[in-house]
C-alpha cells in the first residue's frame, strides 16, 4: 500500500518521465490472466494515460494513506491483543532487552537524522534527485531519447 500510494503521488507532477512511468507501471497490471485489460482500462479511466488517469492517481493518493492507517491499526490491535512472538524461547523477561527507551531513543535519533537529511535537501536543493526531463510537460507524442530498449 505503501509502494502504491509513493508510485501514484511520483506520477501527480505530471512530467515526461512519470507520463511513461505511469504507462509502463501501470501496463504491467495486463499480464494478470482474464481481468488484466479491464483493469488497466479501469485504470486510465479510459484507452490511454490521459487526464482522466491523473484525477484517479490523485483521488488514489488521497485515500490510500487512510487505508494504510486503519491496516496499521489492526495490526496494533493484533499485536496487542496476542503479543509479540519471543525466537529466542526465553521464559523469564529479566533476560531480555525492553523496549522503551532503549529502542524508543533509537527510533527517535534515526527519525531526527531523516528529516534533517530531507530538509536539507528540500530548502537547499531540491532539484538533486530530480531528472531534468521531469520539468518537461507530459506529452505522449514523445518518448524521452535516453529510454530505450535493451
Amino acid at each position: 500500500m505503501l509502494m502504491a500510494t509513493a508510485f501514484v503521488g511520483y506520477v501527480l507532477p505530471w512530467g515526461q518521465i512519470r507520463f511513461w512511468g505511469a504507462t509502463v507501471i501501470t501496463n504491467l497490471f495486463s499480464a494478470l490472466p482474464y481481468v488484466g485489460k479491464t483493469l488497466v482500462i479501469w485504470l486510465w479511466g479510459g484507452f490511454s494515460v490521459d487526464s482522466a488517469t491523473l484525477v484517479r492517481f490523485y483521488t488514489f493518493h488521497f485515500l490510500l494513506p487512510f487505508l494504510i492507517i486503519g491496516v496499521s491499526g489492526l495490526h496494533i490491535f493484533y499485536l496487542h491483543l496476542d503479543g509479540s512472538n519471543n525466537p529466542l524461547g526465553l521464559g523469564s523477561s529479566a533476560d531480555k532487552v525492553v523496549f522503551h527507551w532503549y529502542f524508543s531513543i533509537k527510533d527517535f535519533v534515526g527519525f531526527c537524522i531523516l528529516i534533517i537529511s530531507l530538509l536539507f535537501l528540500v530548502f537547499f536543493d531540491p532539484q538533486l534527485l530530480i531528472e531534468s526531463d521531469n520539468n518537461i510537460e507530459a506529452n505522449a507524442l514523445v518518448t524521452p531519447s535516453h529510454i530505450v530498449p535493451e
